[in-house]
């Protein structure tokens, strides 16, 4: 993962910048670095991937505002922020700004750059979780309008009957509906189904 990753660096010290570059650079990552937040803000790419290493106490935009501009923009890089003023209650405000981490200066590098694979282990879960839905989300698109109502009913655990009684059809054109749904949905079990329906929203759990 370190060598398809980038790393940046944002920091107003050029000496703390050049030290965490050099020594990612050596763990194998790509590093890019920054003397402000508002520089990085101004160049950011959508499509860029890596973590962010920031310090928290900077000129113009700090490291916890940053953070949560990120989260503003919705943009999903990670971010480690490191202080060399650390708090207990700095540390719960860049975590609960969304921080994948809070390290003091001096930086362990063993530290860092655990906070940093556990960021970008993390991104690569969200958006693998993220292509699942919209590809669920696909499938149940692909239903007729019928067939939505017969899933929503089947996933609230009503029986063929109770299905057919509430849409004024016969038990046997549910079935016919329901093989539609699972093969449609690629589900091999009610069960699955109903799994399906709360990432879906249809049902609450």
């Amino acid at each position: 993962m370190a060598q398809t990753q980038t790393i940046f660096i944002i920091d107003d010290q050029e000496s703390v910048r050049s030290a965490l570059a050099e020594m990612l650079s050596v763990f194998g990552y790509n590093v890019e670095t920054f003397e402000s937040a508002d520089d990085f803000l101004g160049k950011l790419d959508g499509e860029r991937s890596g973590c962010i290493v920031a310090d928290v106490r900077m000129p113009g935009t700090d490291g916890i505002e940053l953070t949560r501009e990120l989260a503003r923009r919705q943009v999903g890089l990670p971010v480690v922020l490191i202080s060399g003023h650390g708090d207990v209650p700095m540390a719960v405000a860049a975590i609960k700004a969304g921080a994948e981490d809070f390290i003091e200066k001096p930086v362990d590098d063993i530290q860092l750059v655990a906070a940093i694979n556990r960021g970008l282990s993390h991104t690569t879960e969200r958006l693998a979780q993220s292509q699942s839905l919209q590809s669920l989300k696909e499938r149940f698109g692909r239903l007729t309008r019928r067939e939505a109502e017969v899933f929503d009913l089947v996933v609230q655990g009503f029986t063929s009957q109770g299905i057919g009684a509430q849409l004024d059809i016969s038990p046997r054109t549910v079935e016919s509906y329901r093989v539609q749904i699972m093969e449609k949905m690629q589900a091999e079990s009610v069960a699955v189904l109903v799994r399906f329906a709360v990432r879906l929203g249809r049902i609450t759990p």
